[in-house]
């Protein structure tokens, strides 16, 4: 069996960092930031599939999961996190699960990520089904706990996806919409929270950001179903609704403490006009 040589783990073009100055530091860390979004740029076509693939499973009421290992698994966990408070969703529409599960957001759980057959069961506790979309998250694309959950959904035929940063990586080739994002060594020698991690971030924004607004989420560019979660929000929200509806401050902050979305706002005014 070849073995599969991840790209996130060649070495990286700089050395001796120990001896450079902190502005060469930050300077070169941004140099290679900067390829991050071309990398995305050439995969759009890919993340397309997936979202137009998602969209009609949440329309009729399926769910949206992740599944990784340390900083993909967390990254997935923080997307799934941040999706009701800014769209007003439910907790469980879109789910992130880690391996090793909670604990593993904050301390390294040991050999979580090896466990063959774990995501699954994590999956089953959540009744995952041919409804549902499962996303698999792994810079190198050879984590075994994600690669797992994708083979045994797939063939459950449930639709998967998988986002890595590995080129002809095993979850790339397991799962149905493969998003590979080559971002090539890191600064730090095999620290995927770095280039690799911040391509998985920018691709789930994409994902659920697109699918959220294509639910009708969004009304214009504004966050019209946000949680009205601290003061901030709700000034933001004020705000739309001053220039939604053309009021003032007053008017438009009695009507949200009213009908506590802005959403419900507009669709009341509106109606009474």
């Amino acid at each position: 069996m070849k073995t599969h040589n991840p790209d996130t783990e060649k070495t990286s073009n700089y050395d001796h960092l120990e001896k450079m100055s902190t502005s060469e530091l930050l300077s070169n860390i941004n140099k290679e930031d900067k390829s991050v979004a071309e990398s995305v740029q050439k995969v759009l076509p890919e993340i397309e599939k997936l979202v137009d693939a998602i969209v009609p499973k949440l329309e009729n009421g399926g769910r949206l999961f992740y599944i990784g290992a340390g900083t993909s698994g967390r990254l997935g966990v923080l997307d799934a996190s941040e999706c009701p408070p800014t769209f007003g969703v439910s907790a469980g529409i879109v789910i992130g699960l880690i391996a090793g599960g909670d604990t593993a957001l904050r301390n390294a759980v040991e050999n979580a990520e090896d466990a063959t057959q774990q995501a699954w069961k994590d999956l089953r506790e959540y009744d995952i089904s041919e409804n549902d979309v499962l996303i698999g998250i792994a810079a190198s694309g050879t984590t075994p706990y994600v690669i797992g959950g994708i083979e045994k959904a797939r063939a459950e035929k449930i639709i998967t996806g998988s986002i890595t940063c590995s080129m002809n990586s095993p979850l790339g080739k397991a799962s149905e919409y493969a998003i590979e994002v080559p971002t090539g060594p890191e600064f730090v020698t095999g620290s995927t929270r770095m280039k690799a991690g911040t391509a998985q971030k920018m691709v789930l924004n994409m994902i659920s950001t697109s699918v959220m607004i294509k639910l009708g989420r969004i009304k214009g560019n504004k966050m019209v179903d946000m949680q009205l979660s601290n003061s901030k929000l709700v000034g933001r929200g004020t705000r739309m609704i001053m220039e939604e509806l053309g009021i003032d401050e007053k008017k438009a902050a009695e009507l949200l403490m009213e009908h506590k979305s802005v959403r419900k706002v507009i669709s009341a005014y509106n109606s009474e006009q």
